[in-house]
């Protein structure tokens, strides 16, 4: 990571995350009517989205002027290099849940090069829950280094997964791989944010993951924090391409090998 220090890259990362859980928190279980919308069907933003990211927004643009930002909200800003840092955040991952007063959501910052993700930052406000690492420097949740759980395959692995509102088209093919998926593993869980989820992984409390048409802000910041860790992140083809493709499968290498296998009995990139 020649290219920037990646601990000043961490530090402005989390200080990032940081502002954008401040200003979240004024809105949690008080949103009214009015503060929520339906970009799409089934897609919504909230004014906790848009003030959380213009936080973020401020503070990275101040650090670093000349790099690049992809933000969930207000797209890319500044001109993508590939020799320097882009950005890619999350305001508020689990909208769905915030809007709802379910207490599972976060904010996510992530920092790629070259297209891969190299630095993460997962914040959860509610629980106090902060995952930060990148590429040769570890990754800690709240202060302490955390690894990917050692769990050799499926057999005994707890599992989290999803399902996007932009996947109807594949409900069937997911539901052949959730089939067999759940008849060899312990359990599967679906608490409805992908960054948390990742965050989860790297921290060992998932064994592993899975899910279809995610967004880059969704994966950035998860899938260095997982590959830090020691777990592996592909597309469902095992590529690396994550943050184009945005179909996910990831955790230790025994789990993530074996759900490549069942995976690849439905999902092929001509079906995706």
């Amino acid at each position: 990571m020649a290219f920037q220090d990646p601990h000043t890259l961490l530090e402005t990362a989390v200080t990032a995350a940081q502002a954008g859980a401040r200003s979240v928190s004024g809105f949690w279980r008080s949103l009214t009517a009015g503060q929520v919308e339906e970009k799409a069907p089934n897609d919504l933003v909230t004014d906790a989205d848009r003030a959380s990211e213009a936080a973020m927004l401020e503070h990275i643009h101040r650090r670093f002027p000349d790099h690049a930002i992809l933000a969930e909200e207000s797209g890319l800003s500044g001109l993508e290099d590939t020799g320097k840092p882009t950005w890619i955040i999350d305001p508020l991952d689990g909208t769905t849940n915030f809007v709802h007063g379910v207490p599972h959501f976060a904010i996510s910052v992530g920092v790629a090069v070259g297209g891969q993700p190299v630095v993460g930052v997962i914040l959860d406000p509610v629980k106090n829950d902060l995952f930060a690492g990148g590429e040769g420097i570890g990754v800690r949740w709240n202060g302490k280094p955390c690894r990917v759980s050692p769990r050799a395959g499926l057999p005994g692995a707890l599992l989290t997964t999803g399902f996007s509102f932009k996947a109807h088209r594949l409900l069937d093919t997911y539901l052949k791989i959730f089939h067999d998926v759940f008849l060899r593993c312990k359990a599967i869980r679906r608490p409805g944010a992908a960054a948390l989820d990742l965050a989860y992984v790297a921290a060992g409390i998932f064994d592993g993951f899975f899910e279809f048409q995610l967004s880059p802000w969704d994966l950035a910041a998860g899938t260095a924090l997982v590959r830090e860790a020691g777990g592996i992140v592909t597309n469902m083809d095992g590529t690396d391409e994550i943050l184009t493709e945005g179909d996910v499968v990831c955790g230790p290498p025994g789990v993530h090998h074996e759900l490549l296998e069942l995976i690849g009995k439905y999902r092929t990139r001509e079906s995706a």
